[in-house]
């Protein structure tokens, strides 16, 4: 390599140096204290704006560092959302609050729980028309006040663990909905819930993205849609298969049509080998989502999940979330 002379500038006296590139020159001279001092300022003030905006990016892709008693969502391992079946009702008294608690402890994405109106116009959470099955007391929930439905034991039956537990109104159970997870309110009685849903909804203060309705009956899911046109409205459908000729209840046109008459925005269906990729993939050209239900056996929801669904409903979040983590890491 040849040497290069750089020539002295206009500052007189200083000599010539002569130098390879790449090789340093035998003359250095050392920056003066203060500069030193200044220029290890500068580099830490750039360090210190990179880790914020570092921090940043993180906690707004969701890849911040977790509490260690926060377990992790499966929408961080999984292309799917794990809904908590009357929460985790496999290990807690369904539609409590303590089964919301175990869903969220098991890493569910989201829960469903099921409402009913009382006699004075309160929103709860019960699946049954009375609350005997999981209260032993045969009154019908219609007939009876909130008050009268709060002194019941709605977890005893599931053990002496839940001794003591409530029938919970919807606005403690949008109150136990941390942020990232959401509730899919399924309505088991008539529109006539729809105004005290709506108000619950609104005075929540959750995120659009933190609740969906779903309703066997098209009249209310109509009804939910025309009253709360920002929260998705999901139509659930049981899909049968006649054992004699084959057929289905039900074709994917029909289900399609159904959700699209009244401006919903997804299906909520019984998981079943009907649902293949094929049926996703009209569903979703339709603009609409697929979620399917109650899927506890791993090997039905990994069908579920290679079809593409959107959301698989089980009684066992944490169980099922493991199977299914287990399956695509292999």
């Amino acid at each position: 390599m040849r040497p290069v002379t750089i020539p002295s500038g206009s500052r007189a006296s200083r000599p010539s140096r002569t130098f390879r590139f790449g090789v340093p020159p035998t003359m250095t001279r050392s920056p003066h204290p203060l500069r030193r001092f200044r220029n290890t300022l500068r580099a830490l003030v750039r360090f210190e704006s990179f880790a914020v905006v570092a921090a940043l990016v993180l906690s707004t892709t969701g890849l911040a560092a977790r509490s260690p008693d926060e377990p992790p969502s499966s929408k961080e391992t999984l292309d799917v959302e794990i809904v908590a079946h009357r929460g985790a009702s496999a290990d807690a008294p369904e539609n409590t609050l303590a089964a919301i608690r175990e869903a969220w402890e098991q890493g569910a994405d989201a829960v469903e729980f099921d409402i009913r109106l009382t006699a004075d116009g309160i929103a709860i959470l019960c699946h049954d028309e009375t609350a005997k099955r999981t209260t032993g007391v045969d009154r019908a929930i219609v007939d009876a006040t909130f008050d009268e439905l709060r002194q019941l034991d709605a977890g005893r039956w599931k053990g002496e663990a839940f001794a003591g537990e409530r029938i919970p109104s919807l606005d403690e159970a949008l109150a136990a909905i941390p942020a990232g997870r959401r509730a899919l309110i399924e309505v088991k009685c008539g529109p006539e819930i729809v105004p005290e849903l709506r108000r619950a909804i609104d005075e929540a203060g959750l995120p659009v993205e933190a609740t969906a309705i779903i309703s066997f009956s098209e009249e209310v899911c109509a009804a939910c849609k025309r009253e709360l046109p920002e929260t998705p409205v999901y139509w659930l459908a049981s899909l049968k298969r006649d054992p004699e000729t084959g057929r289905w209840n039900r074709t994917v046109d029909e289900l399609i049509a159904v959700a699209q008459r009244h401006g919903l925005d997804g299906l909520d269906l019984q998981a079943c080998e009907l649902i293949d990729a094929t049926f996703v993939r009209k569903v979703r050209e339709a603009r609409l989502q697929v979620h399917c239900w109650t899927v506890n056996d791993p090997e039905l929801a990994r069908r579920m999940l290679g079809a593409g669904v959107q959301g698989i409903t089980t009684d066992r979040p944490g169980p099922l979330r493991r199977e299914l983590q287990n399956e695509s890491e292999r």
